[in-house]
């Protein structure tokens, strides 16, 4: 069965009852049945799946969350309403576009990245995804870029990040260019550490 990588955010609770919302790049199948979570073990999304803490998978354009979320700033200005799922107890948010809440079905941490089979346990949708934007994507990478700020060279990341930095410019939005420099500011923060 073909595999593709679902840039999304992932909801979680903590012991304490706390949200926590991190992105995450489930695989998935094309219908979107079945998710591969693949969190590393120091991350606070394993520690509360594997206390069993229900878990909710967001498709999302807002990027500006997506952003916050990847770096570990503030989310809650950003996330808006939540409810609760009524199958599972997940956390939705309100202002994704799509949400799946999952059963885990098999939880193997034999490796320092964990991998979690989960089935769909239920789902919904909560409004149009905004569509195809070279700013959004460029915002992605960039998150993504960031979250490796102590695996690969900052120089390296920097390159990339003005590699995209045009792309926000041309066709993104206030959103994107917040999002964008958030980014630019956290990997110039870890470079002066």
């Amino acid at each position: 069965m073909e595999r593709l990588v679902l840039e999304s955010l992932v909801t979680t609770i903590g012991d304490d009852g706390a949200v926590n919302v991190a992105p995450m790049g489930p695989l998935v199948d094309r219908a979107l049945t079945q998710f591969t979570l693949r969190p590393f073990q120091t991350s606070r999304t394993f520690e509360n799946l594997h206390r069993g803490s229900p878990v909710v998978v967001h498709v999302t354009d807002d990027v500006e969350l997506l952003a916050a979320a990847a770096i570990g700033a503030s989310t809650a200005a950003l996330v808006g309403p939540m409810t609760r799922c009524a199958v599972t107890g997940g956390v939705i948010l309100q202002n994704a576009c799509r949400w799946y809440a999952l059963k885990v079905v098999k939880l193997d941490d034999s490796q320092d990245r964990a991998t979690i089979e989960c089935e769909v346990a239920a789902s919904g949708r909560l409004r149009d995804f905004f569509g195809l934007n070279r700013a959004k994507h460029a915002v992605v990478e960039a998150a993504i870029l960031a979250t490796r700020v102590d695996l690969l060279p900052i120089p390296e990341i920097e390159a990339d990040l003005e590699q995209l930095r045009p792309l926000i410019q041309k066709t993104g939005g206030a959103a994107e260019t917040r999002a964008f420099q958030q980014i630019c500011d956290y990997v110039a923060a870890a470079k002066a550490r």
